[in-house]
């Protein structure tokens, strides 16, 4: 399985020293990863009343996550 490249990704930063330079939300300390392994278990608001991260935010990762993991042939759904 290919790995992200949550370079390409806008809405989320890593900086070395920040919390060990893992992905956060930008301007968060809030690792991309604490928020998949919440949405494992929990619903949405649920994961949002628990994180300083908004939907918005939220969305942003899950649709570059599902965009990332489409086939180059495959035609984006996204209107």
């Amino acid at each position: 399985m290919a790995c992200l490249d949550w370079s390409q990704c806008p809405i989320v930063e890593s900086i070395p020293g920040k919390v060990s330079g893992v992905w956060v939300f930008r301007d968060t300390r809030v690792p991309v990863s604490a928020i998949f392994e919440n949405l494992k278990c929990s619903p949405m608001e649920e994961v949002l009343e628990n994180f300083p991260v908004t939907r918005d935010q939220v969305q942003a990762v899950l649709d570059f996550a599902a965009k990332s993991a489409l086939s180059p042939l495959e035609p984006s759904r996204a209107a």
